[in-house]
C-alpha cells in the first residue's frame, strides 16, 4: 500500500504514547509519510499535559507498559474528554493485553515490532470505528433528548388538565399557545410548568 500523502488523512491528527523513542521515530515517520499530523510524547503525563493544551486528537495510540503510569491509565481520561478513541500497543500478543484492550474499550491494539504497510489500514480502520461508534452514540443521545422532550410535556399536559379542568387537547393547545406567545420551545414551558407544581408541591408538604 502506498504511503504517499493522500487527502483522506490530512486533517487527522494521531497522538503517539510511547516510552521507546524507536518506536515513536518509526510510527511517526511512517504516519506522517501517510498524511497524518503525528504528535509523539514519551509518558503518559506528557500526554496529558498535551491533551489539556489542544484540541480533541482523532486517535492515540498508547503503549500499554511504561515506566510510572502505564498506557491503562490513561485511557480513563481519554474516556472523561469526549471519549477519545485510542489503540493499545504492546509487545506482547497475550490474552491478558487483549481483554484489557477491550476492557478499556479500545477500538484495536497493535503488536510490536509494527509493520507500517499494515500500520495505516489498522488505523484507518479504528478511526472509522471509533467514528462509527460516536454516530450511535449521537443519536442515541438525541432520542433520550426527545423521549425527555416528550415525557416532559406529557406530565405539563396532565397538570394543566388538572388546575383548569380542560381535556387533552385544549390542555396541549393550551401550551404551545403560550410557547409561540413567549416565543419559548414547548419543552421550555412543559418543564416551567413541571418545576412550578414540584416547587408547589415541596411548600405545601405535599
Amino acid at each position: 500500500m502506498s504511503l504517499k500523502s493522500d487527502s483522506l488523512y490530512h486533517t487527522r491528527t494521531i497522538l503517539l504514547v510511547d516510552d521507546d523513542r524507536l518506536v515513536l521515530s518509526t510510527l511517526s515517520s511512517g504516519l506522517t509519510r501517510a498524511g497524518y499530523q503525528v504528535v509523539a510524547v514519551e509518558s503518559v503525563d506528557e500526554a496529558e499535559t498535551w491533551l489539556d493544551e489542544n484540541e480533541r486528537p482523532d486517535m492515540v495510540i498508547l503503549d500499554v507498559r511504561m515506566p510510572n503510569r502505564n498506557g491503562l491509565e490513561l485511557t480513563k481520561r481519554l474516556a472523561e474528554l469526549n471519549q477519545i478513541p485510542f489503540m493499545l500497543l504492546t509487545a506482547y500478543s497475550e490474552q491478558e493485553i487483549i481483554a484489557q484492550a477491550s476492557a478499556a474499550d479500545a477500538v484495536g491494539y497493535l503488536v510490536k515490532p509494527v509493520d507500517i504497510s499494515q500500520l495505516i489500514p489498522a488505523v484507518e480502520t479504528a478511526i472509522s470505528s471509533a467514528n462509527n461508534i460516536q454516530s450511535l452514540r449521537n443519536a442515541q443521545q438525541q432520542l433520550q433528548t426527545a423521549l425527555d422532550a416528550d415525557r416532559a410535556v406529557s406530565v405539563a399536559v396532565g397538570i394543566v388538565m388538572d388546575q383548569h379542568n380542560m381535556n387533552h387537547d385544549d390542555a396541549l393547545a393550551l401550551l404551545r399557545n403560550t410557547s409561540r406567545s413567549k416565543h419559548l420551545k414547548l419543552i421550555d414551558v412543559a418543564s416551567s410548568v413541571v418545576n412550578a407544581r414540584e416547587t408547589l408541591n415541596l411548600r405545601s408538604g405535599i
